[in-house]
């Protein structure tokens, strides 16, 4: 089985376990964006995960890109709350959470083969704008990722 994401659907499953709240972090790297294909639907998604008890959501930030691309970078200042009820997943394991999400813009100039895949994905890779809207992402961050291309995500000061 394998993780199913669902946004404004009515078919979603009722979440069975406590909101989950996690961060995305949009990173912009010579004007393409990162995406990972994860490894537990084998489909494209912005790097991210859940947040600790004990950490803020800046720190959670810095940890997941850590840990899922290699790179140590700050956190920007500014970041963008989605907590619309209806973003649910359900992962192979049968939990199904909503999940609420701290969007973070970074700008970065890294060459990209200094990036490491981690065990929660199968690839990363670059997409330019126009390459992005082809591609199969998650339903919990495809409006995300609208949303920065049609420029509704303030990205200042970051």
């Amino acid at each position: 089985m394998q993780a199913k994401f669902y946004f404004q659907n009515e078919d979603a499953p009722k979440p069975n376990k406590p909101n989950h709240i996690g961060v995305t972090a949009i990173l912009i790297n010579d004007g393409k964006m990162l995406f990972e294909r994860r490894s537990d639907c084998e489909r494209w998604s912005l790097i991210g995960g859940g947040l600790k008890i004990n950490e803020t959501l800046k720190e959670c930030f810095v940890r997941e890109v850590a840990e899922e691309i290699g790179l140590e970078l700050q956190a920007p200042e500014n970041f963008v709350i989605y907590d619309d009820p209806s973003r649910i997943v359900k992962y192979p394991d049968g939990n199904v959470l909503r999940i609420i999400t701290a969007v973070f813009v970074k700008y970065i100039n890294v060459d990209e083969n200094a990036l490491r895949v981690s065990g929660e994905s199968l690839e990363l890779r670059f997409f330019n704008f126009d390459e992005i809207k082809t591609h199969d992402i998650v339903e919990t961050h495809r409006h995300i990722v609208e949303d920065f291309l049609d420029g509704k995500i303030n990205t200042r000061n970051t």
